[in-house]
């Protein structure tokens, strides 16, 4: 699932290329990704690229149009939807490689083609989505978003705030986005063994040395990773960051803190990564 540097570095990618271009066409290939009826996606017709965003772990693509003024285009990436970015847009609506195309938008440029972006989804549920709203806040993944842990002004004490009395597992709290925005099945059991905290603990359970360590670590590694994504194209995000993670993913593989070997269990049908001597006392977790 895209997470939050990622994405982050997509929406500078594409802000950088699409911002002051003119939408030509929209072309919707799996109409139940649209969740929005007014305005009409066809709204995005003719209006103008103003800027592209990062809201958590989805895309606001703002523009103004002659007709309706200032509207979002809010994508939701679901577990395996994507962006594809054309110098030049293909003439046919063909498949995205491995991927489901599920929309593409033209934009004006040089020559008669111009340049285009997909909207892609390679999971079988076809999980991508797109609003096409007035205010962000109109979109309700949106509006139920708690803050962004990379906010340069989210304190320690907020931090502390949203995990006191919570009795949840933590990591089902880190990736539950009305409590932290961003954060998904990878990231989150990176910044658990950085903190050296076990994922099953409730949140309330921890202590104060606890909840500072969290915190610092939630914070270094997402603006590390999104620092360390800052660049690379998009193409290249996913393999950018698999090659950067040093817990999640490598099963069986050797911790790079104790020597001692990395262990994987299910959370909420997918695989974890965690390591039994750092964060659970030895203890293992049901696989």
């Amino acid at each position: 699932m895209p997470e939050l540097p990622e994405v982050q570095e997509l929406a500078n990618f594409l802000d950088a290329h699409t911002t002051g271009r003119t939408i030509r066409t929209v072309d919707v290939l799996l109409p139940k990704a649209v969740k929005t009826q007014t305005p009409p996606i066809t709204a995005l017709v003719g209006a103008q690229v103003t800027a592209v965003t990062r809201i958590a772990k989805m895309l606001d693509v703002a523009v103004e149009s002659p007709a309706d003024g200032i509207l979002h285009a809010v994508i939701h990436f679901g577990h395996d939807g994507w962006a594809l970015w054309h110098d030049s847009a293909p003439d046919d609506l063909r498949r995205a490689g491995e991927a489901t195309l599920m929309a593409r938008v033209r934009l004006s440029g040089d020559g008669s083609a111009g340049p285009a972006f997909d909207l892609t989804d390679a999971g079988q549920w076809k999980a991508l989505t797109i609003h096409v709203v007035r205010s962000p806040a109109d979109v309700p993944a949106v509006a139920k978003l708690g803050p962004d842990p990379t906010a340069p002004d989210f304190t320690e004490a907020e931090f502390a705030a949203i995990l006191a009395g919570r009795r949840k597992q933590v990591k089902a709290l880190m990736q539950d986005q009305s409590a932290f925005a961003g954060i998904g099945n990878a990231y989150s059991d990176e910044i658990l063994h950085a903190a050296q905290i076990s994922p099953v603990v409730h949140a309330a359970m921890l202590s104060d040395e606890q909840i500072a360590r969290l915190y610092a670590e939630t914070r270094s590694v997402l603006i590390g990773a999104t620092e360390g994504r800052r660049g690379v194209p998009p193409t290249e995000l996913r393999a950018s960051k698999i090659a950067a993670l040093r817990v999640h993913r490598h099963t069986g593989e050797t911790c790079w803190r104790c020597g001692g070997r990395i262990h994987e269990y299910s959370f909420s049908g997918a695989a974890a990564q965690y390591c039994p001597t750092c964060q659970t006392d030895g203890a293992l977790l049901e696989a």
